[in-house]
């Protein structure tokens, strides 16, 4: 039988497979790490190139027209005297307590600091408060509405008692006024004003109430209607909503008008898949944008935590001593320090400095990142004392090669496994909490988007309940991608060292 002899340089010897590969190979042999890496995937497909292919922008707002009723006009019948003093004069709202006062007791006269008023009934809801026998002022309930120039005291007062007394003429100022059924003040055949116990108050500055529409709405109110219609001199018809208020006996009459707004909350269409948001903008898309945000923001935490823990965690291993109690004092500290608390005061300050919202997100990245490197800096330390004891760092100091090299060239690389580790499961928390600080309302602002800040919503219970599609997907995004990096990180783990897994 022939035999054949195999050397070392031999192409048919059997090849081994180097640390990095046995790494990749045990790696894809981890079903769940296989599908963790497959949602960390989609994940970065729908965020990045998503964004590159939907039609819209992040900040692109829609519209709709749509039939809203805004109060328009504010009405109340007047049942309170109301008070108008002689002109140079003043009827104070002591004087009014105090004739109020007489009328109860139904008395003709009332006392002020020794000065006598006299009171004198010119009609119903209708009186002249004399002051040494000239009219000081009138209290009344039907109220004067003048239609260009105010009317003079005189004028007022003698329509009113024309008016409460049936009469169609009346004089004042040395002129003759004429009064018709209606209560118009007829200054020959121009009306001058008129006589209404309701008081219609517009809700808008600017907006002008016509005669005739308050004759409608008063009509409309005395026949108890919820609703009228009106039609102004352009030809215009308009619909009118009357909510009569008990608590406080007025009248609140909205008008019906086609407005242009944000097409908000609107439900899942072939124009938007997943929707609207309140500020009409599409869901899908905010999605896409918003896990560029979130994603971005847990790198680059992370590599700022990395580059921090790596540079002080081996400094302190290396040199040890007094260096080392240094570091690990400042560890200590950082430990102490109630990051959420801290996290709220700052995203208040922001709020309050009214810091713009691109500056606010590197804020945001760098105070996270400033604040988790102690963890890493532990595990780092650890690693370096035990490795910096070893041959190969012996061989090392004894060649003479300067010490940036040994801590950066010799020890770090061989933390790196359990850094990667370490920062594949730190970005899942990273993420979470940018999420949480979004939520609140103080991590990522408008217009960005980001996981969290799209499902602050549900703080809305009619939206949690009426409106799915604003949050769940959002939710599903921050699951799935914790979810893949949690599946990797223990993956990467149990590749790195298979003594670690069970």
């Amino acid at each position: 039988m022939e035999t054949h002899q195999l050397s070392l340089n031999d192409d048919r010897r059997v090849k081994s497979l180097s640390p990095g590969a046995l790494v990749v190979k045990r790696f894809f042999r981890n079903r769940l790490a296989v599908i963790g890496l497959i949602l960390l995937l989609s994940m970065f497909i729908f965020s990045f190139l998503g964004g590159l292919l939907t039609p819209y922008g992040e900040d692109e707002q829609f519209y709709t027209y749509t039939q809203m009723n805004k109060e328009y006009v504010g009405v109340v019948r007047n049942d309170d005297f109301r008070y108008a003093a002689a002109e140079g004069q003043e009827f104070s709202s002591i004087l009014q307590a105090q004739f109020l006062l007489a009328l109860s007791k139904k008395a003709d006269s009332f006392t002020y600091k020794d000065t006598s008023y006299q009171i004198t009934a010119e009609g119903p809801d209708l009186y002249t408060i004399f002051l040494d026998g000239s009219p000081l002022a009138i209290a009344f309930k039907d109220i004067v509405n003048s239609e260009s120039e105010a009317l003079s005291f005189s004028t007022k007062r003698a329509a009113l008692m024309a008016y409460a007394n049936g009469q169609t003429l009346f004089t004042a100022d040395g002129k003759e006024y004429g009064l018709d059924d209606a209560g118009n003040i007829l200054d020959g055949s121009a009306v001058i004003g008129y006589i209404s116990r309701f008081v219609v108050q517009a809700q808008e500055n600017g907006v002008n109430i016509t005669r005739d529409f308050k004759e409608s709405l008063e009509k409309a109110i005395d026949d108890e209607s919820s609703e009228f219609v009106y039609t102004d001199e352009s030809g215009k018809q308009s619909d009118y909503l009357i909510t009569y208020k008990a608590d406080t006996n007025s009248w609140s009459v909205s008008q019906s008008t086609e407005t242009y707004v944000y097409d908000g909350y609107s439900l899942p269409s072939k124009a938007h898949p997943l929707g609207t948001d309140r500020n009409g903008m599409d869901m899908l898309t905010r999605l896409m944008y918003g896990g560029r945000v979130s994603l971005m923001i847990g790198f680059i935490v992370v590599l700022i935590a990395a580059f921090l823990g790596v540079l002080l965690g081996g400094i302190a291993g290396y040199f040890g001593r007094w260096v080392d109690n240094l570091i690990m004092r400042i560890v200590d500290i950082f430990y102490c320090i109630p990051s959420t608390p801290l996290l709220i005061i700052i995203g208040a300050a922001m709020d309050n400095m009214q810091v713009d919202p691109k500056l606010r997100m590197l804020f945001l990245m760098l105070i996270l990142g400033f604040l988790s490197w102690p963890s890493i800096a532990r595990l780092v330390r650890g690693q370096i004392l035990s490795l910096r004891e070893q041959e190969f760092m012996t061989a090392a100091e004894a060649c003479g090669i300067r010490v940036s090299k040994r801590i950066f060239r010799h020890l770090i690389p061989n933390v790196i496994p359990q850094l990667i580790v370490t920062c594949t499961m730190s970005l899942g928390s990273t993420i979470l909490t940018e999420a949480t600080l979004s939520f609140l309302g103080l991590g990522v602002k408008f217009p960005f988007a980001s996981w969290g800040n799209i499902i602050t919503d549900v703080n809305n219970a009619f939206v949690m309940t009426n409106y799915w599609f604003i949050w769940i997907p959002a939710g599903i995004c921050l699951l799935i991608t914790v979810l893949g990096f949690n599946f990797v990180g223990d993956g990467l783990r149990d590749a790195f060292d298979p003594r670690m897994k069970r």
